[in-house]
């Protein structure tokens, strides 16, 4: 079973691709099959997704998630395409659509029918990574490729999507390579998202359930940090949604945290909710030592492989 983790930014780092480069080396040592990274602000993830991948070899590496909204797709596919020749096809490209109060603010386009402008983008992103080339004009979306735009050396880019919601998965399902949520806990997993994307997906999916964990003897202090940081998503409709569904107060709850036996076995609860991978985030909630502490027994889980699954079946 893959294991990774989502590397956070290190504002106090001089600089901070050496800094995450550095890291990335760190958990590879740990055991830790990938690396993914957020799409923000100060950073574009797919060029760090391809710098990481490039220098650290074995690596995987994706991106955790890239919004749609904002970014036409056939520079996404270009920058993939990129990734992907350079990583020597380690990269995975997760895409999401982002919340309607951070889209419209932010980049002053209208998110209005998203489940149907996720599908226009896969249909694009599908075409011209899998021919190179696309012709293609919907609601919402135009594309077309005046020349070939297939890249020598970068070969199929998985692809992934932050759905959650019906519609989305069901979009997902058809068009993509699997799923990429995140605080959708194992009982929303077992009876929501993963029967409603298998329902639409031709093959095997992948699930990569994104988890908050941190592995620490200081459980209240994390459980404090955890509250700080995830609060932020019970405003979002589509995660308050999940969270409901998993019968939890609050994203917060979502959040594994404890000892080492503890966090397995909760892990393993999403293995039996359908979860083909789990992608740890806000490892750092209980500090650097914890954070390592988090990375350090991941890996170990990671390299039990299958006896890890199949214990969390049994």
């Amino acid at each position: 079973m893959d294991i990774g983790v989502v590397l956070p930014a290190v504002p106090a780092a001089a600089n901070l691709v050496d800094e995450v480069v550095a890291d990335a080396g760190r958990a590879a040592e740990l055991g830790l099959r990938s690396v993914w990274f957020p799409q923000v602000f100060d950073y574009d993830a797919i060029a760090l997704a391809a710098l990481v991948g490039r220098e650290v070899p074995g690596l995987e590496v994706g991106t955790s998630v890239v919004p749609i909204y904002g970014r036409h797709p056939l520079p996404v596919a270009a920058a993939a395409q990129t990734a992907q020749a350079a990583t020597r096809g380690r990269f995975t490209l997760g895409v999401g659509l982002g919340a309607k109060s951070f889209v419209e603010p932010v980049y002053g386009v209208p998110h209005e029918r998203p489940a149907a402008h996720l599908r226009e983008y896969l249909t694009v992103l599908r075409e011209v990574l899998a021919t190179g080339s696309v012709d293609f004009a919907g609601e919402a979306l135009t594309a077309r490729t005046p020349v070939p735009a297939a890249l020598p050396g970068a070969g199929p880019v998985p692809l992934l999507v932050a759905a959650m919601a019906p519609l989305a998965l069901r979009v997902a399902g058809e068009l993509a390579d699997g799923i990429l949520p995140f605080l959708a806990g194992p009982r929303a997993l077992a009876d929501h998202v993963v029967p409603e994307l298998r329902r639409a997906a031709p093959g095997d999916p992948r699930v990569v359930a994104a988890v908050p964990v941190v592995v620490t003897d200081d459980v209240e202090r994390a459980r404090a940090e955890a509250v700080a940081a995830l609060s932020f998503y019970d405003g979002i409709p589509s995660y308050r949604r999940v969270v409901e569904l998993e019968g939890v107060a609050s994203a917060a709850d979502l959040a594994v945290i404890g000892d080492e036996d503890a966090v397995a076995a909760q892990l393993r609860r999403y293995v039996d909710a359908g979860a083909t991978s789990v992608v740890a985030t806000q490892t750092a909630l209980a500090g650097d030592e914890d954070r390592l502490r988090t990375w350090r027994f991941l890996g170990e889980l990671a390299q039990e492989g299958d006896d890890f699954v199949e214990r969390g079946a049994r």
